[in-house]
């Protein structure tokens, strides 16, 4: 599975790159998380704040650093 953080590196689209990689490590998912800073593809994805989660091509999370719960979710 493919998951992209999209956002310019700010401190909250680091701490969701992190909080994905360690909830991915602790369900033994086997995850690819990609940090995706430059704008031009941030908004091709109509995405206007960051951080943004991108699942298979689809925008799951704009907007803040998401919970451990969602991301749990995201790997089912």
């Amino acid at each position: 599975m493919e998951i992209k953080v999209l956002g310019p590196g700010c401190a909250k689209c680091k701490a969701t790159a992190d909080l994905v990689t360690r909830v991915a490590s602790e369900k033994g998912a086997d995850v690819t998380v990609t940090k995706v800073e430059e704008m031009r593809e941030i908004v091709g994805y109509g995405i206007m704040s960051t951080p943004g989660v991108v699942i298979g091509g689809k925008v799951v999370h704009v907007g803040s650093v998401p919970t451990h719960a969602q991301v749990e979710g995201w790997l089912k």
